[in-house]
Parts: C-alpha cells; sequence; structure tokens
C-alpha cells in the first residue's frame, strides 16, 4: 500500500509538472526550466530584458540543453533545485529594439504595478505586460517550487565594448553573490537607476529570500558575449550550490577571468550623466567600458556643446545605440 501511494503521489507530480510547464510554454517569455533530482535554490535568468540583446537569450537556451545533457555523460552529476529561463521583452526581441514604448529595466515601479494590475490589458504599454507576465510566472514558480531560496540574474550587453561586469544592490547577500562571480562589481549603479529589476525586488517582499544581480557580458554583437553568458550562468549556479565545485569546468572560470584581466574587481559609481532626446547627445567615439577618463576630458558633444568628464576615474556604458537616456557613467576604483 505505501509502494503504490507513493507511485500515485509520483505519478501525480509528473501530471503536476506536465501541466505547469504547458501551461508557461504558452507564455513568450518562457525559455525552459530544468528540475534537478533534490531540492534546492531557484536560479531564474533573465535575457533581453532589453530587446537588442540577444546574448542572454541564447546563453539561457544553449545551458538549457547542456544540463539536459549532462547526466548522461556524468552519471554522478547531481543538480539542486531550478533552472528557470525567461525572455524578458518579446515585442522588442523580436523588432530588435532597446524597447517598444519604454525602457523595460526602468520601469519597474511597485506602484506603477499595482496599478497595472487594475488596467485593462488592451490599454497597458508592451512593457507593461511584459513586466505583469514575467512576475505572473515568477509567482508561480515559487508557490509550486517553494525553493530554499530564489536568485535572479539579469542578462545585459553594451553598446560599447570593454570588459565584462556584474552589478548589485547595498544588500550584502546580494554583494557576497556578485563577488563570486570573476568579473569586475560596480556598486551604486544599482541605486543611481530607478525602476530596474533589482530596485523592484529590494523593495517588494516574497515569501522566500530572494537575492538579485545584473551581468554585463560584452558587446551585443560580439558572438563571445553567449560564452560569457554561459559562464556567468555556470559560475552562478555553482556559488549558490545548484551544482558542486568539481561538476564545473576550469573553462568557465577562464573565459571570464581572461576578460576581467587587468580591470579592478571592485569600483563605485561617482557620477551618471542622464540624457533626453532633445538633447541630441553623439558620444565621441572609441570609449570602452573601464577606460580611464580625466576631470575635462571630452566625451561627448549634445546640444549645449562639449560635454566633459567631471570626475577622474574610468567610463562605463558610453552610449553608442539610438535608444537610452544614460550618455555614460564614471566609475573609481575601490581599493580591497
Amino acid at each position: 500500500m505505501i509502494y503504490l501511494t507513493r507511485q500515485y503521489f509520483n505519478l501525480c507530480k509528473i501530471q503536476f509538472l506536465i501541466l505547469l510547464s504547458l501551461q508557461a510554454m504558452g507564455s513568450r517569455h518562457f525559455l525552459g526550466r530544468y528540475v534537478g533530482q533534490e531540492k534546492g535554490p531557484l536560479l531564474v535568468a533573465i535575457g533581453a530584458m532589453h530587446g537588442n540583446e540577444p546574448a542572454g537569450v541564447k546563453g539561457i537556451e544553449l545551458m538549457l540543453k547542456m544540463l539536459e545533457v549532462e547526466p548522461i555523460t556524468h552519471p554522478d552529476f547531481v543538480f539542486k533545485g531550478r533552472f528557470l529561463g525567461l525572455l524578458g521583452n518579446p515585442t522588442a526581441y523580436q523588432r530588435r529594439m532597446r524597447f517598444v514604448d519604454v525602457d523595460m529595466n526602468r520601469h519597474w515601479d511597485p506602484v506603477r504595478i499595482r496599478q497595472q494590475v487594475q488596467q485593462p490589458e488592451l490599454s497597458r504599454l508592451v512593457e507593461d505586460k511584459a513586466i505583469l507576465s514575467l512576475l505572473r510566472l515568477l509567482h508561480e514558480e515559487i508557490r509550486h517550487d517553494q525553493p530554499t531560496e530564489v536568485v535572479l540574474l539579469d542578462l545585459h550587453t553594451t553598446s560599447s565594448t570593454g570588459g565584462i561586469f556584474t552589478i548589485a544592490g547595498n544588500e550584502p547577500d546580494s554583494q557576497e553573490l556578485a563577488v563570486e562571480l570573476p568579473a569586475p562589481v560596480i556598486l551604486g549603479l544599482a541605486d543611481q537607476l530607478q525602476g530596474t529589476l533589482l530596485q523592484y525586488f529590494k523593495s517588494v517582499r516574497l515569501d522566500v529570500p530572494i537575492r538579485t544581480i545584473s551581468f554585463e557580458a560584452g558587446h551585443h554583437t560580439d558572438p563571445l558575449s553567449v560564452n560569457r553568458c554561459i559562464a556567468a550562468l555556470t559560475c552562478c549556479m555553482r556559488a549558490i550550490g545548484c551544482v558542486r565545485p568539481h561538476d564545473v569546468e576550469s573553462q568557465h572560470m577562464r573565459i571570464l577571468l581572461d576578460q576581467a584581466d587587468g580591470l579592478p574587481k571592485l569600483t563605485r559609481l561617482v557620477y551618471r550623466h542622464s540624457i533626453q532626446p532633445e538633447d541630441r547627445f553623439v558620444m565621441e567615439p572609441n570609449y570602452s567600458n573601464f577606460r580611464p577618463v580625466q576631470k575635462g576630458e571630452l566625451l561627448a558633444y549634445d546640444s549645449q556643446g562639449a560635454v566633459v568628464s567631471p570626475y577622474d576615474g574610468r567610463i562605463l556604458l558610453p552610449l553608442y545605440q539610438k535608444q537610452g537616456d544614460d550618455g555614460f557613467f564614471i566609475v573609481q576604483d575601490v581599493q580591497l
């Protein structure tokens, strides 16, 4: 009788997982799910929050395929918890635009989101619809899986060349996780950018502990940006205990370490140059992430004339695309 009861329970569990997968697959956001052999954390990776950044989506899709094959090639492989891959902004991704109506990663405002729930769907902006759909998927996953913790890894690329980096908020747990990835960590940036995914989940309460970090993998069109996303996912899985350290090949660490070679491990934001369309902002050519700049150095032009650096430091995210409201950032090294 005990055996039959367990067998029936396992059958119900399988049927439920199939039903949940079918429901999620009906969403344009769903890239895939991998369920481990043991209970553990829920790692949620989001690619293409900005639709012109495809590397995160491709990295997630390849990671899902790698996880399916791993137990076949390595029978002792054990995965704890779940991995969920999501596409942030499907409409913008299809059109290869940063956004359609508004910048999605500046639109995670708790008050606005609560208001949008009460609005008719047809009246919502494209990015509002995407945010609400992602939140529904995430809350359903948490409710049914009841993970030990949730880790959100937001994958991005940049319009400029240069080094990779991670962004974490002021919460010690998120910062500790960011440091686990072998890439520079930018402090203070998450607090300067209003309406980001990181800010939203810092301000709302879930029934489970949550950590959030963003990872910038390189230039939008650099084929190696996909490999860096895979490496970041792998290192994150190791850091939160989804996989054992000896299951992670050293090449993943090497990919990130090589790209971060010579860059500071920790920097802090000291300046953000905000822009509007009417500013007609044009960045000077050939600036890349982490390039040193001096106070007074010419960086760009706008409708008022020359734009110079107000500080000594390193430039970050110089704008070389049509959409966006951040011209550039200045960071300074933090001594460890």
